[in-house]
């Protein structure tokens, strides 16, 4: 498994490889008031993939906080067995308790 793991690194690497070796001419991205920047096309294909994981991380830290506050805010049970089941959940209700699942 390991080896095709490998395998499929290898073939994203010098797939993107080869696309940089054939976008190296120059190109312009004109800002506004007239400001130019002359580079490669592939600096600039890099620069707007970087720029779109940014604002995609950015737009995801509020949600973020709310869950790690809202962890925090919960405390774990001391005891399964000490807790009193809730009423409405009663496992009479639902026939037969299951047992927890691993390896989840």
């Amino acid at each position: 498994m390991r080896l095709i793991v490998w395998l499929v690194r290898l073939f994203i690497f010098f797939t993107l490889f080869a696309f940089a070796l054939n976008n190296q001419h120059m190109a312009t991205v004109r800002w506004f008031f007239g400001a130019e920047w002359h580079t490669p096309l592939v600096i600039i294909v890099l620069a707007a993939f970087a720029a779109g994981c940014a604002i995609g991380v950015l737009a995801m830290v509020p949600a973020w906080w709310h869950h790690r506050r809202a962890a925090a805010r919960q405390t774990p049970p001391s005891s399964p067995s000490l807790q009193p089941a809730p009423s409405s959940l009663l496992p009479s209700e639902f026939g037969a308790e299951h047992p927890p699942r691993e390896g989840l």
